[in-house]
């Protein structure tokens, strides 16, 4: 059992705490944010420190971190907190939900987030820091590069490859044998059909108010 720092004091920060503490060998043993961010010195009932002092109030030859950061930025916020904790010693530890079908033989990579309901299917691979939000479907022989966001009830199919610092937005569908290109921001909804360009935003169609009220409709 590794006791973890959990960098972040927010929303994801509650539920690593709450997944690692419920469903893993990890024991969470204290919050680091920086300086600006700290508000007070204790988060759910654990010390929050500043992060410039994390490494020697838990020095990583005994603690192990987790960064629990969102999407912001391309997952470039979180990316800068990773690579800045690698260079402070720490071991980045993942988390993958004993409620999902974990299927494929290869390891993922460091401070992953995988949660409940999610199928990940034979010979797929998955890099550093990737979020893979609840419910999502990840195809036979597909990739996940480093730093990307996937949130809920999304359809990867098989050989696709994600690029770094990509965000799939809740229930996008990705057809199978395409290539997302890097920092590819796909919305909520969207079916792609075929590569993506790098930086890329596609968003599909959104539902308009129709012109009668609910009670003029014959269901």
């Amino acid at each position: 059992m590794a006791k973890v720092v959990v960098l972040g004091a927010g929303d994801i920060a509650k539920l690593a705490h709450y997944y690692f503490t419920h469903d893993s060998e990890h024991e969470v043993v204290a919050f680091t944010v920086d300086r600006e961010y700290l508000k007070g010195d204790i988060f759910l009932d654990l010390p929050l420190v500043d992060f410039e002092e994390v490494a020697k109030r838990y020095p990583p030859g005994a603690y192990k971190m987790f960064v629990a950061l969102s999407y912001a930025r391309m997952n470039k916020a979180r990316a800068e907190k990773f690579y800045r904790a690698k260079e402070l010693g720490y071991e980045l530890v993942s988390y993958i939900s004993s409620r999902c079908s974990f299927l494929t033989d290869h390891p993922v990579g460091e401070n992953c987030f995988i949660l409940e309901d999610n199928t990940v299917q034979p010979f797929v691979q998955i890099g550093n820091n990737v979020t893979l939000w609840s419910g999502n479907n990840i195809g036979h022989d597909s990739v996940i590069e480093d730093h990307c966001f996937i949130a809920s009830q999304v359809v990867v199919s098989g050989h696709v490859h994600i690029h770094q610092y990509c965000f799939l937005g809740v229930n996008a569908t990705l057809r199978n044998g395409i290539t997302i290109a890097p920092q590819t921001l796909i919305g909520a909804g969207a079916i792609v059909m075929k590569d993506t360009v790098e930086k890329g935003v596609y968003v599909p169609q959104r539902a308009e108010l129709f012109s009668k009220k609910s009670d003029e409709i014959e269901l």
